[in-house]
């Protein structure tokens, strides 16, 4: 007895792996537009200039800690009101260059400024909804600022986050 055989485009297994290749090739296909359509946050086109930078990135902070300065920075989860205290040194500049630098795309960079208050206290106001990861940068506002202070965040955050004249974050410029 024979059993009737049924044509493939009527059978189950075919049309799987057809489904998988066609799945396979849409997002091929989505993926590489993606990758041609979109910039390179990461690479620089001056990258040999920032290269050079970096010495003169290493003695502003040199300097920083020659002039014993740290700081805790607090930035309010609900307000997004930023305090800034700055502990050492003998002056306090009026205004502070204050940058978050998003560690993969250079368009989601934030640069504020920073206005004393009292005390070595500086107030400012970051935008709403500070996520993710950030490195941070603080320097008095200028041409050519004296000293540097750097650090690193998770925000939303309701701890003080220390700012050091510790190492450069990626990516930084003079």
């Amino acid at each position: 007895m024979s059993h009737p055989v049924t044509p493939w485009y009527k059978q189950f297994w075919p049309w799987l792996l057809l489904g998988l290749l066609f799945t396979s090739i849409t997002a091929s296909s989505t993926l590489a537009v993606m990758a041609v359509r979109t910039a390179d946050g990461m690479v620089q086109e001056d990258y040999y200039e920032h290269g050079r930078a970096i010495n003169m990135v290493l003695a502003k902070q040199e300097r920083a800690a020659e002039l014993g300065l740290s700081a805790s920075l607090r930035i309010d989860p609900l307000t997004s009101d930023v305090v800034l205290d700055l502990e050492g040194g003998e002056s306090f500049p009026e205004k502070l260059d204050f940058e978050l630098i998003f560690p993969t795309q250079d368009d989601r960079d934030i640069e504020l400024v920073l206005e004393h208050v009292r005390d070595g206290r500086y107030l400012g106001q970051a935008p709403d909804n500070l996520r993710y990861r950030w490195y941070l940068q603080l320097q008095p506002q200028g041409d050519e600022p004296e000293w540097r202070l750097v650090g690193e965040a998770r925000f939303p955050d309701e701890e003080a986050v220390r700012l050091t004249p510790g190492r450069a974050a990626p990516g930084d410029d003079s």
